[in-house]
């Protein structure tokens, strides 16, 4: 049986709480993807070009990523459930950043969404160049209930 770990970034808490309980169904290790510096309410303000968010969904201000998120054993797992908010319908920066820290080839990587409203957009394609050698495919988005997550574990 192949080893799970799901990884999440959770800014406000809804992708958190998904991401416990995915893992808590499959029995799965769990572990946050953190920023080096915690993003406040005004970075989190999607509404000002001049965010910090924002700032890094424009190339324009790099993302950092906490020492605890680069130093998880990564060959020790052969699928990774990644979990995250969608953000102008694609994976926060620090998505990518994670993905980059590490040499993924042939892992199997299953993306699991929150949102407002917006769908997965190009999030898969814009994550795709960030793991190199993995297969990366789309999951589940906004699907809260036991029954929806267990059919995800189900499928991965």
């Amino acid at each position: 049986m192949s080893k799970v770990l799901v990884a999440y970034f959770s800014a406000t808490g809804t992708t958190k709480d998904l991401a416990e309980k995915i893992a808590d169904l499959g029995a799965f290790d769990l572990v946050e993807i953190k920023p080096s510096k915690a993003y406040s309410s005004a970075d989190l303000n999607w509404q000002d070009a001049h965010s910090r968010t924002s700032l890094e969904r424009d190339n324009a201000l790099p993302v950092e990523l906490a020492a605890s998120s680069q130093n998880i054993k990564m060959d020790q797992y052969d699928k990774i459930l990644l979990g995250f908010p969608i953000w102008w319908y694609q994976a926060p920066k620090i998505i990518n950043a994670f993905l980059e820290s590490y040499d993924l080839k042939g892992k199997e990587i299953s993306l699991f969404a929150s949102s407002g409203g917006s769908d997965f957009g190009h999030t898969l394609e814009m994550l795709q160049p960030s793991a190199e050698g993995a297969r990366l495919r789309q999951g589940i988005i906004n699907q809260y209930t036991e029954d929806a997550l267990k059919k995800y574990i189900e499928r991965i």
